[in-house]
């Protein structure tokens, strides 16, 4: 993601694939990717020289510190990306309703310290949780969206964050959402709506069956999560499936609604601009993410769309 200045403070992002992995720190992984014996605490950054992003994992179960984020960003190269996922606590646990403080929390967490390194914010609803019109639209509207509004909802924490809060912003920059809907209900035109409504992207989920295969442009950019071709978080995807997958993001990329895969209502228009799009591989059970990643980028380059 190029960013380029436009104004005080407000980055004009530059569309272009990013590819990444959901997580980084897996045991399977040590010898299979990152060389043996190579100490724990390097990881992150032998997977940022190979990567252009990391979908950070463990905000999902427990908030962290803003000392984790800082030291995150700095053992990453200045152009990288972390897309960050929103804590269960709010998405299965309290099911998007009244989740004020959480969300503060969550923010208030550090976040922002990541600065410009931080991409998109992942929302991954559970697969028992309907399609609900009103609890989706009540969440989508307390969601900040610029840096600014999430410093200030961070000001908001509880006591819990007292003494390990951030709540502050070196610049205002755009924070844009995700959702990733894991329910049947969810496939409908109505869902689709909802969130272009709000410019938060549908995730692009592919979970050999799983889970719901939504394939309708929401937002200025497109989020994928890969979770196994075959076999969900354990295979690894052929040549022939990364081909298509690779076809879909250059189609994204170049700013098309419709890149041929079915659709739940009419495609989103075409952005002259482009789009930015994020991918992420979270089949991490036999080390197949990184080595797939590395992979689709590599198609992704030899096709100058990165």
């Amino acid at each position: 993601m190029g960013i380029q200045e436009t104004g005080p403070g407000r980055p004009t992002i530059t569309p272009r694939p990013r590819v990444g992995i959901s997580g980084w720190n897996y045991a399977p992984w040590r010898g299979a990717f990152y060389p043996q014996g190579m100490p724990h605490r390097h990881e992150l950054a032998y997977a940022a020289q190979r990567l252009g992003s990391i979908e950070v994992n463990g905000s999902f179960y427990a908030l962290q510190r803003p000392a984790s984020y800082l030291a995150w960003a700095e053992q990453t190269p200045e152009d990288f990306t972390f897309s960050v996922k929103g804590g269960r606590f709010i998405t299965h646990m309290k099911r998007l309703v009244d989740v004020d403080v959480p969300l503060a929390n969550f923010f208030a967490s550090g976040v922002l310290a990541l600065g410009t390194r931080l991409g998109p914010v992942l929302w991954q609803l559970p697969p028992s949780l309907p399609y609900e019109p009103e609890r989706i639209a009540g969440f989508l509207r307390l969601l900040p969206r610029s840096t600014a509004e999430a410093a200030r909802l961070a000001k908001r924490h509880d006591e819990r964050l007292d003494g390990r809060a951030l709540t502050t912003t070196d610049a205002d920059r755009p924070v844009r959402h995700a959702l990733e809907a894991r329910h049947a209900s969810y496939a409908v035109p109505e869902f689709v709506e909802q969130l272009r409504e709000h410019d938060v992207a549908l995730v692009v989920a592919d979970s050999p069956g799983r889970w719901p295969a939504l394939f309708d442009v929401t937002a200025d950019f497109v989020y994928v999560r890969l979770h196994g071709d075959t076999e969900l978080y354990a295979s690894g995807y052929t040549d022939d499936a990364l081909d298509l997958w690779a076809g879909r993001v250059r189609g994204w990329r170049a700013g098309d609604g419709d890149v041929g895969a079915p659709l739940l209502t009419t495609a989103a228009p075409h952005r002259p601009e482009g789009r930015d799009v994020f991918v992420y591989f979270d089949n991490d059970a036999k080390a197949h993410a990184p080595h797939d990643a590395i992979a689709l980028a590599r198609r992704l380059d030899a096709a100058g769309s990165a």
